[in-house]
């Protein structure tokens, strides 16, 4: 996926040239370039499921948070050009569909940071995922563009999303 990471419109002609391959050989077994996306995205997510089971989640919520941030971010750097080219090429339900493990581990995770009292319970979880989705790939085409480096993107990132996740950021309810 050297390719890819380098071009994400790269073509499986070119594809097969990275990979040493033949277009042929390619073609055996990945008939369309979709394919070809969905297959390497498969083998990104499960590689990046190794990773992130790892991430221990136990204790503080948001400490738990930043570093499932931090390291979903290495992930998601690491990966941004083979998902700019799933964005092109795959429907966008079979994108979230592929992310179903991540993102289930963020919900439980966000889920037990609002019954503890540790992240804001007047926003529904499914808010708190879509804006942490949103910033992190922000991020990602941030870095992309060259306006911020991929090092300090975890640090944006918490400086986005835990003010505004943490229950010292909920309004006080007027009377």
């Amino acid at each position: 996926m050297t390719a890819i990471r380098k071009n994400p419109d790269a073509s499986l002609a070119d594809i097969a040239a990275e990979a040493g391959t033949g277009r042929q050989s390619l073609y055996g077994h990945f008939k369309t370039r979709p394919e070809l996306i969905d297959a390497a995205l498969a083998d990104s997510l499960e590689r990046g499921e190794e990773v992130l089971r790892k991430v221990q989640l136990d204790g503080d919520p948001v400490a738990a948070f930043q570093r499932l941030v931090a390291s979903s971010w290495v992930l998601v750097d690491r990966s941004r050009a083979l998902l700019a080219a799933a964005q092109k090429e795959l429907p966008a339900e079979r994108i979230r569909e592929m992310h179903e493990k991540a993102e289930a581990r963020m919900r439980g995770l966000l889920e037990r940071g609002q019954a503890e009292g540790a992240f804001r319970s007047d926003l529904p979880v499914s808010w708190l995922l879509t804006t942490t989705h949103v910033v992190m790939n922000g991020a990602a085409e941030e870095v992309r563009a060259g306006r911020l480096d991929p090092d300090d993107a975890p640090r944006f990132i918490d400086a986005i999303l835990l003010p505004g996740f943490t229950n010292a950021a909920q309004p006080k309810k007027s009377r």
